[in-house]
């Protein structure tokens, strides 16, 4: 089975038709005012509609309020919501129930005891997303999309209790590595594909999907 690939962080149409190309499984779009790769939900729903049909379209939101949800689900309808803040699992079960979308809960790895803290949302969340957890003295760290990996192997105890997908400084050049290590399905990149800030480049979209799915072509 083809590994699948999560674009996130799009910004521009340029950057969807690279990943709509190189035909990624699904697309994110974050709402986090922080971030460079963050959108107005106007701006968003015009590129999901270049989207809808092609790909899963994900929206990326941190601890946003009820207000901020409603916007967004009523002006981008995305497939999914991809919370990665620090929703709690009743958090999770009041979005899924109140906008009737599937849920990808992220959990921020440092630590065995850390990726063990997906466990709570098992049949809560549809997929939860093993990213790594920033530094405490990282200047400017953001909830993800820092480009920093984790130690895959802290996955072992946990990997096979949850459906996930992997993410966390993955890049073109160690995809195939992360996926043979953890046997990971679905994969999430954002600053991996980015030659700076926001910026994909459709080139490094193009390798990085095809290097994970090589991991798992036929020989």
């Amino acid at each position: 089975m083809a590994v699948k690939v999560k674009i996130c962080g799009i910004k521009t149409p340029e950057a969807l038709q690279a990943a709509l190309a190189a035909r990624a499984d699904l697309v994110g779009f974050v709402f986090y005012p922080p971030s460079p790769r963050s959108l107005a939900p106007e701006v968003a729903a015009e590129l999901a509609e270049l989207a809808r049909g092609q790909a899963t379209i994900v929206a990326l939101i941190v601890d946003a309020d009820d207000a901020q949800i409603e916007r967004i689900v009523q002006t981008v309808n995305p497939d999914m919501l991809q919370l990665h803040g620090s929703e709690t699992p009743e958090r999770v079960i009041e979005i899924t129930r109140r906008w009737g979308k599937s849920v990808i809960k992220a959990i921020k790895v440092e630590t065995a005891a850390d990726a063990a803290q997906a466990l709570a949302y098992v049949g809560i969340a549809r997929l939860v997303l093993f990213d790594a957890k920033a530094p405490k003295d990282l200047a400017g760290a953001l909830p993800g999309g820092n480009g920093l990996a984790f130690d895959w192997h802290l996955l072992d105890g946990v990997k096979d209790r949850v459906p996930y997908m992997l993410s966390g400084g993955l890049t073109p050049e160690n995809v195939g590595a992360a996926i043979t290590a953890t046997g990971a399905t679905i994969v999430d990149v954002s600053s991996g594909v980015e030659t700076a800030p926001g910026i994909k480049s459709p080139d490094l979209i193009r390798r990085f999907i095809d290097a994970a799915r090589a991991v798992h072509a036929p020989a």
